[in-house]
């Protein structure tokens, strides 16, 4: 359904280092850096046929999260799940809302982690649960 997701970022050299740490835990590589005709600096991770996205905001004004956005990534396991939030803290994120580990709901079993980037937008690590 998607083809990329695009953030904003005060820091691009602190969201560099942070990115590549965290999306190193699910296989991406380092990000591909460009620079837009305006100058402005961006940076593309590309893995599993989907594209992450950082920039410097194109406006001049100071990149700010989403209230109530949410940008999950897909883990293949609950191990995974636990080392996305680990690197993610232990590179400049914060752990928020409950710990990680698994959650029951109508949508099926899922084991969660959520983070704020250096920047403040809310990233969750996801794994599903196969029904049995």
């Amino acid at each position: 359904m998607l083809n990329h997701v695009m953030l904003g970022s005060n820091d691009i050299e602190r969201s560099k280092r942070f990115y590549d740490a965290v999306l190193g835990v699910l296989g991406a590589g380092e990000a591909f850096r460009n620079v837009a005709a305006s100058g402005h600096v961006r940076l593309f991770y590309r893995h599993d046929g989907s594209s992450f996205g950082l920039s410097q905001p194109i406006n001049g004004e100071p990149a700010t999260c989403a209230n109530g956005g949410t940008i999950g990534f897909k883990c293949s396991s609950p191990e995974q799940v636990q080392q996305f939030h680990d690197v993610a803290v232990a590179h400049g994120g914060r752990s928020i809302e409950e710990p990680p580990g698994l959650r029951e709901s109508n949508m099926g079993a899922m084991h969660l982690a959520y983070v704020r980037d250096p920047d403040g937008n809310k990233l969750c690590a996801v794994y599903r649960v196969k029904p049995s």
